[in-house]
C-alpha cells in the first residue's frame, strides 16, 4: 500500500518568498496548503504541481481557529508572514510578534515535525525600529513554543518579484534624480530561491534547529547597489544620498497622509521605521550559522537582476539588440540597395 505524500503548511506562501518556497516542495513530492488571507488571489500557485498538489487556503494569523484548521494533519509548517508597514489591524504586534508565536504554539499542540520561521536581519529587542523588535519578539515567541525550529533571518531578498530593486527601477522613471536615504548603510541582498532552499532543509529535516542569518556573497552600500541596478538598465541618474532628518520627515509627513485618508492611501514609499532601521547596516553578523552551515552556494545579483530588471531599460527588451545595431560600422543602409 503506498504512503500519502506529506503535507506542508505555508502562511503567506503566495508571497514572495513563499511560493518560491512551494515551488521547490512540489518537487520533492510533497502536498502543499497555501494559507492566506485571500485564497482567491492566490489561486496562480495551484499550477506549481500537479493537479491537487498545491491548494491555497483561508487562514489568518491573527485568528487562531483559523490557524489551527490550516495546520491539522500537516507535517511541517513554515511562516512567511510579516509587515513592512502597518495597515489597519495588520500591525508590527499582530503580525511578527503575536501572529509568529500563535502559528508556533499551534504547531507544537497539533504535533507538527519540522517548523521554519522566516524573520529578518536586524530583529533586535533592543532596537528603536517596531519593526525589528518585534520581529525579534516573535522569534524568542516561536523559539519559546517550538524550540527546534528553524529561524532564517535574510538580507534584502531580490529576485523578479521583489520589492527593492523593481520599486528603485520604477521611480527611474520618475527624473533624473535618484533620491536614497540611508545610502551608505550596507546590505547582503540574497537571492530569493536561495532562502527558499535553506527553508526547504528544514521543512525536510535536512538541517538542525536555531538562528541562521542569511546574506548573498557580497555586502555593499544602498548607493553603490542603486549605481549596479543603474547599469543594468543602461539608465543614468544622480543618486542624492538624504540626510536621516530628511528621511525621518518624509515618512513621518507620508504616515500622515495615510492616516488621514483612513487608509485610502497606503505608504509603501518611507517610513519612519523603516529610516530607523537605514540607520544600520543589514549584513550577516560575525559568528553566526550562514548558508555555509547548510551546504548552499548562495547566488549573486548581478547573475540574476539583468533577467528581470530589462523591463526598465529604455528599450526594454530590445536594449540589447539596439546597442548593437548602434555600434555597427559600415552597415548597410536602405540606399544601398
Amino acid at each position: 500500500m503506498s504512503q500519502s505524500p506529506k503535507l506542508v503548511t505555508i502562511f503567506g506562501g503566495s508571497g514572495f518568498v513563499g511560493r518560491y518556497i512551494a515551488r521547490r516542495m512540489t518537487k520533492e513530492g510533497w502536498r502543499v496548503r497555501v494559507a492566506v488571507r485571500r485564497p482567491n488571489e492566490a489561486v496562480f500557485v495551484r499550477p506549481y504541481g500537479v493537479v491537487g498538489q498545491v491548494e491555497p487556503i483561508l487562514a489568518n494569523i491573527r485568528n487562531e481557529e483559523s490557524v489551527r484548521s490550516a495546520i491539522q494533519g500537516a507535517d511541517a509548517v513554515v511562516n512567511c508572514v510579516s509587515v513592512l508597514q502597518e495597515t489597519g489591524k495588520q500591525t508590527f504586534e499582530a503580525l511578527n510578534d503575536a501572529g509568529a508565536g500563535c502559528v508556533a504554539k499551534i504547531a507544537a499542540e497539533e504535533g507538527v515535525g519540522q517548523l521554519v520561521h522566516i524573520s529578518a536581519l536586524g530583529a533586535d529587542l533592543s532596537s528603536d525600529s517596531d519593526s525589528a523588535r518585534t520581529k525579534a519578539e516573535g522569534e524568542q515567541a516561536v523559539l519559546a513554543a517550538f524550540p527546534s525550529a528553524m529561524i532564517l533571518r535574510p538580507s534584502v531578498i531580490f529576485g523578479t518579484e521583489d520589492q527593492f530593486f523593481n520599486r528603485f527601477a520604477e521611480m527611474t522613471k520618475l527624473g533624473p534624480v535618484l533620491p536614497l536615504v540611508g545610502g551608505n548603510s550596507r546590505f547582503q541582498p540574497v537571492y530569493v530561491d536561495d532562502v527558499a532552499q535553506a527553508a526547504c532543509q528544514g521543512i525536510l529535516g535536512q538541517a538542525a534547529g536555531g538562528i541562521y542569518e542569511l546574506g548573498g556573497p557580497e555586502a555593499d552600500t544602498l548607493a553603490n547597489l542603486m549605481h549596479r541596478m543603474l547599469h543594468a538598465i543602461r539608465r543614468r541618474r544622480l543618486v542624492i544620498n538624504l540626510p536621516f532628518f530628511v528621511g525621518t520627515l518624509m515618512g513621518k509627513a507620508l504616515g500622515l497622509a495615510q492616516f488621514l485618508s483612513f487608509g485610502i492611501f497606503t505608504n509603501t514609499i518611507l517610513t519612519a521605521d523603516q529610516v530607523k532601521q537605514l540607520r544600520k547596516d543589514n549584513v550577516v553578523s560575525e559568528g553566526a550559522k550562514t548558508f555555509a552551515d547548510l551546504g548552499i552556494s548562495p547566488t549573486g545579483m548581478d547573475a540574476v537582476v539583468d533577467q528581470y530588471l530589462y523591463q526598465y531599460r529604455p528599450y526594454g527588451q530590445y536594449a540589447e539588440l539596439t546597442e548593437s545595431a548602434k555600434n555597427l560600422k559600415g552597415a548597410p543602409t536602405t540606399s544601398d540597395f
